[in-house]
């Protein structure tokens, strides 16, 4: 099967989500929320993180996460995540309760594509100090895909995870997910990274986001969001409409896409020093706003 057909099927798949100009819209992707051990790549960020997380709880956001948000290749179960990022789960949790977590699966966590797993790992945690089973995410479900249409002007924004642009990331994923947890992780604590993850590969990025903008052409130039490559891609209306909201294992920051106001943003949050020295978390937009309907072909 081509990437052209996994991306069309994809695209058939999608979880239907209308919106309009008051809908509030958070893109992230790429957490790889681990275990907390040295090979954690999101431990360094879950502070922003959980920082941003709150901001666009409290500012009535949806939470759209794109893939990857779960490291299931390094770990072995979500348990083990969830007991070094409780605090964040929990927040997860508040948006699901109010019907604004919207969840696709990436390579990363592509068990998730299995309800009954999702069912089986996720619906409840145990609780030691009161010694029961609490709910967590009951109900929950994972989609390959989210298609947004706006409301009055029924334009079309296309979200997924992106690797089913890469072949050996889609097809494979089980051996890659073996190699990664019984050598890569290993040496990922000596600094030695993962050569098959686009990621760290900058030939297969570029040929991933080509085989994507070949697709969007075909399809309309409908606006795409992925991520998977964690390269943030924010392009002026006019270019082929294909954005990427990074990730959240960038050194130091994370980055996301928001949608306000019938506007779409690049945005970052770090760490930055105040002049008395003391630190903060900043929001910084990196690109835009631009007008979503600037970005519809006439």
């Amino acid at each position: 099967m081509s990437s052209f057909s996994r991306l069309n099927n994809a695209y058939a798949a999608a979880k239907r989500i209308s919106f309009n100009d008051a809908t509030k819209l958070v893109f992230f992707s790429d957490c790889h929320r681990g275990d907390n051990s040295f090979a954690d790549d999101f431990a360094n960020n879950r502070n922003i993180y959980f920082h941003a997380l709150n901001h666009y709880y409290n500012q009535g956001f949806q939470y759209c996460e794109l893939g990857d948000g779960d490291e299931l290749w390094e770990n072995l179960n979500f348990e083990s995540l969830f007991e070094a990022h409780k605090n964040v789960y929990k927040l997860l949790r508040q948006f699901h309760l109010e019907n604004r977590l919207h969840m696709v699966w990436g390579n990363h966590d592509m068990v998730y594509r299995d309800q009954a797993y999702v069912d089986k790992h996720l619906s409840s945690y145990f609780e030691p100090i009161d010694g029961v089973d609490k709910e967590l995410f009951e109900g929950l479900t994972y989609s390959e895909a989210l298609l947004l249409t706006h409301e009055k002007t029924g334009q079309e924004i296309f979200c997924m995870h992106g690797h089913q642009a890469d072949w050996w990331n889609y097809r494979c994923w089980r051996i890659g997910r073996f190699l990664v947890r019984i050598l890569w992780k290993p040496l990922q604590v000596v600094g030695i990274a993962d050569p098959t993850s686009p990621a760290k590969n900058y030939k297969e990025l570029i040929r991933i986001e080509k085989r994507i903008k070949r697709w969007i052409l075909k399809k309309d130039l409908k606006i795409t969001i992925a991520g998977h490559t964690h390269r943030p891609r924010f392009p002026e209306p006019g270019q082929i409409p294909f954005f990427n909201d990074g990730s959240c294992v960038h050194p130091r920051s994370i980055t996301g896409i928001e949608i306000e106001n019938g506007q779409i943003s690049l945005i970052k949050w770090q760490i930055a020093t105040k002049p008395d020295g003391t630190l903060q978390i900043v929001r910084l937009v990196l690109e835009g706003p631009e007008k979503l309907v600037d970005y519809i072909e006439n």
